[in-house]
């Protein structure tokens, strides 16, 4: 026997080849399963066929087949450490550690900051509205071995707030950075459309392609590091988001030819040598500072959090060539 279940697009499904939505989602175990139900009819998306090549709009009713012994069982809480740094009957701010990913999919079903976050709330305690039961609490995301300050929301009211506060634009959101080579401008901007690599599932590029979206990163420049005998330099930079889109201050920089030290993805443009990541296993990314206005009060709220100890020790490894 066979189920329905419905996923309403998000703003930040926008564009996205139906396919490669679904199977990211979880809504099928694979881009090509998902590909396989569409072509079967087991797809439709307000109503009509579907096409697995057709273009994602935000509000879209995706209704979709399968298998009942397939449905997903309810979410477990898990007892995972959080560092809260705010919380009140709506929302909920967070210093999330290397290593935590934000929801569930398929390569990690648990561990997650969802499980963490039912764990201490309740599943009835969080918004959900992404739509889905395995995205609770959630409103915007960070990559796994990204860390730093994030929201996460108990209501829908809150949580409907804060998405919509993100696409407009006006909470800002702040990134620490320390790239490669010596960046001789102050400050910059990297405009440039970003969609899922053409070949490569796990990356995003830089591409002029149907499925692209709009995304904008500036930054500026607080300190550079003079180049050493295996390395080019380095410079640490702090990156404003004007949009949210998968691993963006990753692949802009990478485009920019100067990609995230120790980043494990993004590594086109990086010198070959292993030292010049400096014994880092994952990208020097830290989500620093995050000033927004309360969802429900209006309050202005302003938070900062320091780098953690693997990346504080990267730069101070770096002090005495501060140029």
């Amino acid at each position: 026997m066979a189920a329905s279940r419905c996923y309403v697009a998000s703003a930040e499904d926008a564009g996205t080849r139906l396919d490669a939505l679904m199977g990211e989602r979880g809504m099928y175990a694979s881009r090509s399963a998902a590909a396989k139900a569409i072509e079967a009819g087991r797809v439709l998306v307000d109503g009509q066929p579907a096409s697995k090549k057709q273009s994602v709009r935000p509000g879209q009713a995706i209704v979709y087949e399968v298998d009942e012994e397939t449905v997903d069982t309810p979410l477990r809480g898990e007892p995972i450490p959080l560092d809260i740094r705010y919380e009140d009957d709506h929302l909920i701010v967070l210093s999330k550690q290397a290593g935590l990913v934000c929801h569930p999919s398929d390569d990690h079903r648990d561990g997650t900051l969802v499980n963490a976050l039912i764990y201490r709330y309740g599943a009835n305690g969080l918004c959900d509205v992404q739509g889905e039961k395995d995205r609770l609490g959630i409103v915007h995301r960070l990559d796994m071995d990204t860390t730093g300050l994030m929201m996460a929301a108990k209501t829908n009211v809150a949580g409907e707030a804060l998405m919509a506060a993100i696409q407009d634009h006006v909470i800002d959101r702040r990134y620490l950075a320390l790239v490669h080579g010596v960046i001789s401008i102050e400050r910059g901007m990297v405009d440039a459309p970003i969609a899922r690599h053409a070949t490569e599932r796990t990356r995003m590029a830089i591409r002029d392609c149907e499925s692209a979206r709009e995304a904008i990163t500036t930054f500026e420049v607080l300190r550079r590091f003079e180049p050493g005998p295996r390395d080019n330099g380095y410079s640490l930079i702090d990156c404003k988001l004007f949009t949210g889109r998968t691993h963006q201050i990753r692949v802009h920089m990478e485009y920019a030819k100067h990609p995230l030290v120790g980043d494990p993805l993004y590594t086109a443009n990086r010198p070959k040598a292993e030292t010049a990541n400096r014994g880092l296993k994952r990208q020097f990314l830290h989500s620093f500072k995050l000033s927004l206005d309360h969802p429900i009060t209006g309050e202005h709220m302003e938070f900062e959090d320091d780098l953690p100890d693997d990346l504080q020790d990267v730069l101070d490894s770096l002090e005495d060539r501060e140029m």
